[in-house]
């Protein structure tokens, strides 16, 4: 299954506000924007008025209603009157929609980015993921969930650092 990374409309009033709607961020992990993320899939315009398309990094991702929620207020707050969000499930959000910037944002903020592909084929041999704090690849898998169903939750060998790492999907 080929994934589609999306990106800023080329009409520039959809692009405008598509910038609008890039400013909000994800409520687990603020530091990214719904951008960052790869969540933000299209802005587009008409004369129903404002459509926003976001994917969940999960179908049952508990942010989403809040998510909706800020998107309208950025939108209204700017003076679009007629706006409406809305969710697909189609294609499935990947962790590859994820900005480099954003990923650099994970790790600033104590989260371990996700490594490698999540493209369809033969699965990959899982090598070590590195510690956020001290950059040590001698780290270890407590639990496939942590803080949220996106992130795993390691411990670093070295620094004795817990940290949650994004899971690759």
């Amino acid at each position: 299954m080929a994934t589609t990374v999306a990106h800023r409309p080329a009409d520039p009033e959809a692009a405008r506000l598509w910038d609008i709607a890039a400013t909000v961020c994800d409520p687990e992990i603020p530091v990214l924007t719904i951008e960052d993320l790869g969540i933000l899939r299209n802005v587009e315009t008409g004369p129903d008025g404002v459509v926003v398309t976001i994917t969940p990094t999960y179908s049952g991702c508990p942010a989403m209603d809040s998510i909706r929620d800020d998107v309208t207020t950025a939108m209204v707050t700017s003076g679009v009157a007629d706006v409406r969000v809305k969710m697909v499930l189609h294609p499935a959000w990947t962790t590859d929609w994820m900005t480099d910037s954003g990923k650099e944002k994970l790790e600033e903020y104590g989260i371990a980015p996700p490594t490698g592909m999540a493209a369809a084929g033969p699965v990959r041999v899982g090598l070590s993921v590195k510690c956020p704090q001290c950059s040590s690849l001698n780290t270890h898998e407590l639990t496939r969930f942590g803080s949220t169903s996106c992130k795993a939750l390691y411990v670093c060998k070295d620094c004795k650092e817990p940290f949650d790492y994004f899971k690759v999907h």
